[in-house]
């Protein structure tokens, strides 16, 4: 079993950066990790995921060059830089993972509250 738990979200100005952890406690190894965002009264969104090896990283098109993901197999943990943030940014923002051949994520965290402030 896999738990996955999220930190470093907070309130921030626009323009500003935060950098997001999602610490993993079980078996991940090859498992590809991702992160969501749900912002009020919106749906759940794709935000990026990243494949074991780190080769392998997808973006939506809106945060290519704002957000960066990474990931430290050593210590189990997943990153998430957001630079340039913006109020539409505002969020919860989710890592969740999967194995590679699974289409849907099976694990995912709390999340953790991103607000951008205008």
């Amino acid at each position: 079993q896999v738990q996955l738990a999220e930190s470093g979200g907070g309130l921030v100005q626009a323009g500003g950066s935060l950098r997001l952890s999602c610490a993993a406690s079980g078996r991940t190894f090859n498992y590809f990790m991702g992160w969501f965002r749900q912002g009020p009264g919106k749906e759940r969104e794709f935000v990026a995921a990243i494949s074991w090896s780190g080769r392998i990283t997808r973006y939506t098109d809106s945060m290519k060059g704002r957000f960066t993901i990474s990931r430290e197999n050593a210590k189990n943990t997943m990153y998430l830089q957001m630079n340039s943030l913006k109020p539409e940014d505002t969020a919860v923002y989710f890592c969740a993972a999967k194995e590679p051949a699974r289409d849907e994520y099976d694990y995912w965290g709390q999340g953790t509250q991103v607000t951008v402030s205008s």
